[in-house]
Formats: C-alpha cells, structure tokens, sequence
C-alpha cells in the first residue's frame, strides 16, 4: 500500500492471485479468419493463453484452440480455415467477381468497383465443411425420414450447420478441452479454459458453457454458432433448452469470462472483426447497412472495464478500510465498540468480495479487422480462399504491429502465464 494513500493495490490477498492471459474473440462469420491471424502471430510470439472466449465463429476458433488435436493449435486452426475456404469452391458452383459502377456524390465523380459474388455463392450453395442449404437436404435426402414436410414459408430455419461437426472432429479433441475430460485421459492440464456463450430462445437468458465447469461437447459449439440472422437453426443444448448464437446479446463476450474467473488479475486481449472506428461516412445505403452492423456487433465491452476499474478501486478502499478495523479490534480499549459492529459478519462480507474478487484489469490489447474499401452487407459471408488468407495474414501483420508499437506491452511478462507448466 502507498504511504499516505488510501486508494492502492490490495496486499492481503495479492500473494494468493495469478495472472491470466485471456484472448477474446468476436463472432463474424468469415471474418473470424482475421482472428487466425492474428492468434497465429501471437502464438509464434511466444504468448500463451490461459483462458479463451468467444461467441458464435469466435466460439469454433476457441474449441480448436482449447482442444488442438495435434498440440499446435496455430496451424490446426489455419489447416481449418484453409479447408472450409477450399469447400466453398471445390464442391460448389463458384460465381466470378463483379464490376460494378457507382456515383461519389461527395466528390462528384463515378467510380466502380469489385463487388465480390463469393458470399451469394456461399448463400445459395453454402460452404460445405460448414453449412449447406436446406434445401439441399429436401431435395437429396432419402425419402421416409421421421421429419414431415414443411413449406419453406413454414420454415424455422434456412441452412444446416452441424456438417461444422465433422470437420471440427479433423482439429479438436474435446477431452482436451474440458476439465474433467483430461482427468479421465490423464492428459495435461496446460489446455486454455474455454468459454462461450449462447442464448436461450426461450427466456432470451445468456447461457455460459465453461470448460472448468463443465464437458464442453460439439453440440455446445454449434449452439454457440446458431446465428439465427444467418438461417441457422436452434440447437437443444439441454432438456428443453433451445439456444441461438451468443452474439445476439454480446459478441464480445468479456463479462463472461472476468466473472467465470474473478480472482486473478488478467492481461486481455481482444479480436475485433468489425471496427469501432471509421474514418468517412458511409458513401451509399449498402454502406449505411453494413456500418449498422458494425455498429451492432462492434466490441462495447469499455463499459465493462469501466465497471471493474470501480469495483477495483472499491475493493481496494474496503480492504484498507478492513485493515483499520482489524487495528482496532487487536486494541483493548476499542474492542467493545469493535464488537457493536459486528466484526465477525464483516469479516466474511470482507473475504467473500476481496478473497473472491478483487482482479485487476492489468492491460487491455485491441486488435481490430482493418475496414474494407469498398464495405458490402455480405462481407461475413465471403468465404472464398483468396478472402479467407487475405484475412489470415491481414490478421497476423496487425497482431506483429501491435506487439511492435504498444510500449506498455511486456511480452516477457506476457509468456508467464498460468497455462504454462
């Protein structure tokens, strides 16, 4: 504690604390290959994770990266963006780029430009190491199934994703992943926690799927990546509960994971596929619509921080506010007035909020998904192989700059983390 000022770090329960590093990654759908990148350029430099969280395509990077088959999960998670990219042209119809004009009513002059037609080729014959169209399924599936015919106005949903299943089996072992998985299989416990999370569509309630709380399974994964707004289904994660894409309440999902892990003071790292920032307005109403969604899915999570740094400061002043009162009850004179104050209930108030919580946000790292020049309302649905490594390295070079240019960042410290051994 700093003589003279009531405001510090707390000591009594500082010794007992670690410090986590936690990468957050947000959903996007083919954008989540900015996040390949960039968790590929961090990895190689040294910086390991205890803990990862992610929402909808974030929630898929964060089961490779938890529970890497091969022990490496940088390349296993580009093998797995490599492989669904190649799906989208090599099993299905793929439609050429398209050149279209414009007017710049801002400048007064016309223009054109390349308008890519990969994501209607992903909407009309889906990707298929990842989504398929339903009518796909209707038209070729065999005959007699249990499920009775529906109109496609009576449909629920458009596309059937768990084909993510199969392909997810090539990249991810879930005994890695999950606590008690690893306990069974004897296998080392230096795998990151994985968190994510869903919604239930019937009480539109958040749901937490914690690898340290429970057996991460692949259902838990496609629900985490049932985006209704994509034509994906509902997935029944539980007796009659039906969960929908985390990212319909938050795609940033930072607040599940400093309250599924409270106690440790934390170095976070934040993916953001859609920026925060733009530097002009949008030219046209495309643009407006797409900007929209940046907006909606954009990371939101400062007031968060801004919530925990005042609860640190709180649990700071408790704690030396404790420290007085214990003074005073180790003083005879003082104890019978001590006494009127309950000391014992304060007591386990004190180690209940300190001894429980009390993490400090140590440093936040931002690294965003640069804006497209010429921005389309489909971009998260382009999942061409030039798009995906494009993404790939635009993801690592923005990760090694971040690195390079951030003075606060210690990497040396970064590499301490709890994951390893």
């Amino acid at each position: 504690m700093n003589n003279g000022n009531i405001i510090g770090v707390t000591q009594r329960h500082t010794a007992s604390r670690g410090t986590e590093n936690v990468l957050v990654l947000q959903g996007g759908g083919s954008l989540g290959a900015f996040a390949c990148g960039v968790f590929k350029a961090l990895y190689d430099s040294g910086i390991r994770f205890d803990i990862v969280g992610g929402s909808s395509i974030g929630a898929v990077s964060a089961a490779i990266i938890c529970g890497s088959k091969s022990d490496n999960p940088a390349k296993d998670l580009e093998d797995f963006w490599i492989e669904i990219a190649e799906s989208s042209s090599l099993y299905s119809p793929t439609m050429p780029d398209l050149l279209t004009p414009y007017y710049d009513f801002v400048r007064g002059i016309f223009g054109a430009r390349v308008m890519p037609l990969a994501p209607l080729n992903a909407i009309m014959f889906g990707v298929p190491k990842f989504f398929v169209p339903l009518w796909q399924t209707v038209m070729f599936e065999p005959s007699g199934t249990e499920v009775p015919f529906k109109w496609p106005m009576d449909w629920t949903h458009y596309y059937d994703h768990s084909p993510l299943v199969r392909t997810l089996e090539k990249y991810v072992d879930y005994e890695k992943i999950s606590s008690s998985g690893r306990k069974k299989a004897n296998l080392s416990s230096n795998n990151p926690r994985m968190i994510t999370t869903a919604v239930n569509v019937l009480t539109a309630k958040a749901l937490v799927f914690d690898s340290a709380k429970m057996e991460i399974k692949p259902k838990h994964i496609l629900a985490s990546s049932a985006y209704s707004g994509y034509g994906f289904p509902w997935i029944e994660v539980d007796d009659n509960v039906y969960a929908w894409d985390g990212s319909l309440l938050s795609n940033t999902p930072l607040q599940e994971v400093i309250e599924a892990s409270p106690r440790n003071d934390k170095n976070v790292f934040i993916v953001e596929n859609y920026p925060r920032k733009i530097d002009k307005l949008p030219a046209n109403r495309s643009e407006v619509v797409d900007r929209t969604r940046d907006i909606i899915f954009s990371d939101k999570t400062i007031y968060d921080l801004r919530a925990w740094s005042h609860m640190s400061k709180q649990t700071a002043l408790i704690e030396r506010l404790y420290e007085v009162l214990e003074k005073m009850a180790g003083n005879d004179s003082n104890k019978q007035s001590v006494e009127k104050l309950v000391i014992d209930e304060i007591r386990r108030e004190y180690e209940n909020l300190v001894g429980s919580y009390g993490a400090e946000i140590l440093s936040i790292h931002r690294i965003a998904r640069s804006r497209m020049k010429s921005p389309h309302i489909l971009k998260n649905a382009d999942f061409s192989i030039k798009t995906v490594k494009d993404l790939i390295r635009q993801g690592e070079q923005k990760a090694l700059d971040h690195l390079k240019g951030a003075e606060d960042i210690d990497i040396a410290e970064l590499t301490k983390s709890l994951y390893l051994p």
